[in-house]
């Protein structure tokens, strides 16, 4: 018997029933193996137990929290630590970041062939009293200093202090080429959009997005040797191709446009320079999409371009959704997936996030989820929907 359920339109409330296609999610077959490098940006669980302030105090389910790594190292992507989808800034404080970089390089070890990065960036220094670009470059060798004590990888995370503190493009370029010096292994930098975060406004020292570009190729060419790739978050693919053919050889761009990600992740085959025609990828969206991006990256490996698109392109519609405006919302969205798959047991978030998405924005993810073959347990998801919807009044 098919599954239905009541629920609310995506604009004006109406209530109506809506029957699920139900099937099942497309897989990766066993040892799938990629041909480009897929970091899925994880979210963390929460404990709803805890009894704290929860819009002041994090409190996280760690067993929930790692499980849900070895999910994803399972499928074979790699796990961008402490990142925004983590909700770095937006409830996780330092420490507790460090603690989960800590947990995660540890279970790491015990899986062949993991991947782990680990976002490093300012956010214990409080806004208020950084007077310098001398507290910033000191703020980052703390967490630096830090997460390589762990033998963790830096992801260089976009810094709200910088941004606050910088006169221009010079300014940026001292901080970068000195975090790039000191940095033990090559790092991935990470220009991340004020659609994501409005306090990172104007990074690299310009409101063009063209003359930014200049600055930050311009310190990446300058460390060319101490810089893995960049992930760019600007929500904008023609950006992204612009500056993925400039970057110098061997660098990698690491898409972080969860709107356009199957294509560019595809490429276009431009240059002879293997890296200038193609995005590797560093997505909060393949935590909510894991099965199926793996599977997509599995064939695309094998040169079957076509299938890839088929098993990608419809979670499009559902990552454009998730992160729709105010896009720095789009954690709730991530985590009311987990919650739906089953793979934590409440739709609770750090700092009481939970709150930041209406009704009929969580039916019409609801909606997507399932048009794009990703509800794993209908019978389960149909059921935690079912448990929402009453709590906002509306009865099966």
């Amino acid at each position: 018997m098919a599954l239905s359920l009541t629920l609310p339109a995506a604009a004006g409330g109406n209530l109506a029933r809506y029957t699920l296609r139900g099937n099942a999610p497309v897989l990766p077959a066993q040892g799938v193996r990629f041909d480009r490098i897929a970091y899925s940006a994880a979210h963390v669980v929460a404990d709803p137990r805890a009894a704290i302030d929860p819009w002041l105090q994090a409190a996280v389910d760690w067993d929930a929290t790692i499980g849900y790594r070895r999910r994803l190292w399972a499928l074979g992507l790699g796990v961008a630590e402490a990142m925004d989808t983590a909700q770095r800034g937006m409830g996780l404080d330092w420490p507790t970041s460090l603690e989960l970089i800590r947990r995660s390089l540890d279970a790491a070890r015990d899986v062949p062939g993991a991947l782990v990065a680990s976002g490093c960036g300012t956010d214990h220094l409080a806004l208020d009293e950084v007077r310098s670009v001398d507290d910033v470059i000191r703020g980052y060798d703390e967490q630096m200093a830090a997460i390589e004590k762990l033998g963790g990888r830096l992801i260089v995370m976009a810094s709200r202090a910088l941004a606050r503190v910088a006169r221009g493009p010079a300014d940026y370029e001292r901080v970068y080429d000195h975090i790039l010096r000191q940095a033990r292994q090559p790092v991935v930098l990470h220009w991340l959009g004020e659609m994501f975060d409005p306090a990172l406004a104007g990074y690299w020292g310009s409101a063009d997005t063209d003359r930014a570009m200049d600055t930050a190729l311009g310190v990446i060419a300058a460390n060319a040797s101490k810089v893995d790739g960049i992930k760019i978050s600007l929500l904008d693919k023609d950006k992204e191709i612009a500056m993925r053919r400039r970057l110098p050889a061997g660098v990698r761009m690491y898409t972080g446009d969860d709107f356009n990600y199957a294509e560019l992740i595809a490429g276009d085959g431009f240059g002879s320079e293997p890296t200038h025609g193609k995005s590797d990828a560093l997505l909060g969206i393949f935590d909510a999409i894991a099965p199926a991006a793996s599977a997509a990256l599995g064939e695309l490996a094998q040169g079957n371009l076509e299938r890839f698109h088929t098993i990608l392109g419809p979670t499009v519609p559902l990552s454009r959704h998730i992160f729709a405006a105010p896009t720095r919302f789009y954690k709730t969205g991530v985590v009311f997936m987990a919650w739906l798959n089953g793979h934590q047991d409440h739709f609770t978030m750090v700092g009481g996030q939970q709150s930041t998405r209406s009704l009929p924005h969580l039916a019409e993810l609801f909606r997507l989820a399932d048009a794009a073959d990703l509800l794993e347990k209908p019978d389960l998801a149909v059921r935690r929907m079912q448990t929402l919807l009453a709590l906002h009044g509306i009865e099966d």
